[in-house]
This record gives structure tokens, C-alpha cells and sequence, in this order.
């Protein structure tokens, strides 16, 4: 299944898109996801930020795309802050993952 947006039409003609759960797992929805992200690096961040449209022009970027209905589930889905397009967020990941000083 893909785990990119799905601008398939379901049986009543309204579009469709696929976002990521809590889970990991992939599902449809009538709403477009939020937030983006990267499968591989377990990146989320913004729809505009300049790294993933970079990237994404890039071409190298596109099968791994992925998209969240909120925050919550994308770190809930083990997903951390992009450090470009959500920097405090990032810092403060960051800074929990390195622990207290020894």
C-alpha cells in the first residue's frame, strides 16, 4: 500500500488520501495529512519546508513520503521533528534524547 498522498476517488467521487497512523500502519482518509514526513530518516515536519521541497524536487524523496493527520501521531508513530522547519522542536527532541549531563 502507499504510504504517499492517493488522490484516488472513492465510490462516492470524493478523493481519498492515505496517512500514516499511531501505528505505522497506513490508512485512508477523506482529509489530507497536515504534516509530512520521511519513512527512512523518521522525519516529520511541515508541508512547506524548504529541505523536503528540496528534496522533493530532487526526486530522490518521493517514495518515501509519508503523512500525518497531526503532531501527535507522528511521534506517536516514532517519527521526530524536522531541524529545519521545526528547529525549537528539534532542539528540544534533541535535548531529550542526549539525557541529563553526566
Amino acid at each position: 500500500m502507499s504510504t504517499s498522498i492517493d488522490r484516488s476517488e472513492s465510490d462516492s467521487g470524493a478523493k481519498r488520501f492515505t496517512l500514516l497512523g499511531p501505528d505505522g500502519i497506513p490508512y485512508g482518509s477523506d482529509v489530507p495529512g497536515v504534516l509530512g514526513g520521511n519513512r527512512l530518516g523518521h522525519i516529520y515536519g511541515r508541508l512547506d519546508c524548504p529541505s523536503a521541497l528540496r528534496a522533493l524536487r530532487q526526486g530522490g524523496y518521493v517514495e518515501h513520503r509519508v503523512f500525518f493527520a497531526d503532531e501527535s501521531t507522528a511521534i506517536a508513530a516514532g517519527f521526530r521533528p524536522c531541524g529545519t522547519c521545526l528547529r525549537e522542536k528539534y532542539r528540544v527532541w534533541k535535548n531529550q534524547q542526549q539525557g541529563p549531563p553526566a
